[in-house]
């Protein structure tokens, strides 16, 4: 699996999925933190990469295409770094898991 990790998120997010095994780029290794939604969506694509985004745009993006990339929306409100990433990281295997089994749209509450 690949991830692309969008700019409202840490980069730590992107490097503890590479700890974990992971491909993933967050959009500031990319030097996309200005680009906008669409063409990171355009990327991902490109790319074969699964977006983690808090940005509801991306859902209005992955409803609208036809065969949209995998999309792991976070709807959490504003929360500390440390706190996000442990969050995160307890629901890392049931994430791989919808992805593997074919859901596009994970929603995360």
């Amino acid at each position: 699996m690949r991830f692309l990790v969008d700019a409202q998120l840490p980069i730590g997010l992107a490097r503890m999925l590479e700890q974990h095994g992971y491909e993933s780029k967050h959009v500031a290794d990319l030097n996309m933190m200005e680009t906008s939604d669409q063409n990171i969506w355009k990327w991902a694509k490109q790319n074969k990469s699964i977006i983690i985004s808090k940005d509801e745009d991306f859902v209005t993006l992955h409803n609208a295409d036809e065969q949209p990339v995998p999309l792991i929306w976070i709807r959490v409100g504003n929360t500390r770094r440390k706190e996000l990433l442990e969050w995160f990281n307890r629901l890392l295997p049931i994430i791989v898991e919808k992805i593997a089994s074919g859901e596009l749209l994970v929603e995360l509450v």
